[in-house]
């Protein structure tokens, strides 16, 4: 068991609730600050025209309406996004007019059977409005509470770069107009390179934060031949090289308590401890209700879409000393948190549906 950097852990609404509403809308953003979130997280890549609009991926053909609009049909293709081969439709062909006339679909339509009734109902966003429904909220609960804030994803730089789209210009230039480029103003920048994270940091006061996946390696460092991999970024001496650019770690949650083959929950793998001691916080990913995505031993039948014990695994990482959790279901992340800072069961009610 690892302390915490934090006096209690932050909870993150992963692209807003999408356990219960479409990733990335507003009526997602909407129910996380609902349920008690800290932070609304969204995504960001860029349209032909240079506007940051709010996706998981630059690929939308999984999660819009594109594929059944005649007048886009022109613009299906094949790229290569990161080294691979994709074939669909992609927000650097679209402009912010043409992307807004597209509606949501959800993206894990088997897992999440319960959203299907939402798609086609909302548009995308951008991240300005990402940021509005902050706003709206913070002057809601007046200038002496806790702001809610943005946790800013920027997806596949290198990429974005290479067309001509550099989405850290972009960022900055949002952040700028809208007064939030400063200390104190609460948004964190993350990402899944290195290289942007690190020429970001003389241009922004804010906290910067190195995502890792569990398996293969930054593409940035991947594009120049650097061997470095996720796993080689983990070691105490490639974390106190991120400590020197960001203020924190985002990993897998398999990073910090391991699986085995079998998908069984092992035990913590010293990274909360080795971060902390160069000064880094550790915020997880990402945190699902479904059996799918939980260890073994915690899932609740073979129904794969069905609810497990996700408030065990949540106490587990908890009390292994994580800062934070990026979570789809944030009202079961609260109150696991409420759980694991009082000693007391935590109040399941409500955790486990839509």
């Amino acid at each position: 068991m690892t302390a915490s950097l934090v006096a209690e852990p932050v909870v993150i609404a992963h692209r807003g609730v999408p356990g219960s509403r479409l990733e990335h809308t507003r009526p997602s953003y909407l129910l996380g600050i609902e349920e008690g979130a800290d932070y609304i997280e969204p995504d960001v890549v860029a349209t032909k025209d240079g506007v940051l609009v709010v996706r998981h991926e630059n690929e939308i053909g999984g999660t819009t309406d594109v594929a059944d609009r005649p007048e886009f049909a022109h613009l299906r293709t094949t790229k290569f996004i990161d080294g691979l081969p994709l074939t669909g439709w992609f927000t650097e062909d679209f402009t912010l007019e043409e992307i807004k006339t597209l509606r949501t679909r959800e993206r894990l339509p088997r897992l999440r059977p319960q959203n299907l009734p939402l798609n086609d109902t909302e548009p995308l966003l951008t991240l300005d409005e990402v940021i509005d429904i902050a706003d709206a909220e913070n002057a809601r609960r007046g200038p002496d509470a806790e702001p809610i804030g943005v946790y800013v994803e920027t997806k596949h730089p290198t990429y974005f770069r290479g067309l001509g789209l550099d989405l850290n210009d972009r960022l900055i230039e949002v952040l700028e107009r809208r007064g939030l480029n400063r200390e104190g103003a609460k948004v964190t920048i993350q990402s899944m390179e290195t290289s942007n994270l690190k020429a970001l940091r003389d241009r922004t006061p804010l906290p910067l934060v190195q995502l890792m996946e569990r398996m293969g390696g930054p593409y940035d460092l991947v594009a120049t031949y650097d061997p470095r991999d996720y796993a080689a970024l983990t070691t105490p001496r490639e974390l106190a090289k991120i400590a020197e650019y960001a203020q924190g770690i985002g990993p897998n949650k398999s990073l910090v308590i391991a699986r085995d083959t079998k998908q069984h929950l092992l035990g913590e793998t010293g990274l909360v401890r080795d971060a902390h001691e160069v000064g880094l916080f550790v915020h997880i990913w990402t945190m699902r209700n479904e059996n799918n995505f939980l260890p073994r031993q915690l899932r609740t039948s073979e129904d794969k879409a069905a609810p497990g014990d996700a408030t065990a695994e949540l106490l587990a990482f908890y009390a292994a000393g994580v800062d934070g959790v990026f979570s789809d279901f944030t009202r079961t992340a609260v109150a696991a948190r409420t759980a694991h800072r009082s000693g007391r069961p935590a109040d399941t009610s409500g955790t486990s549906g839509t």
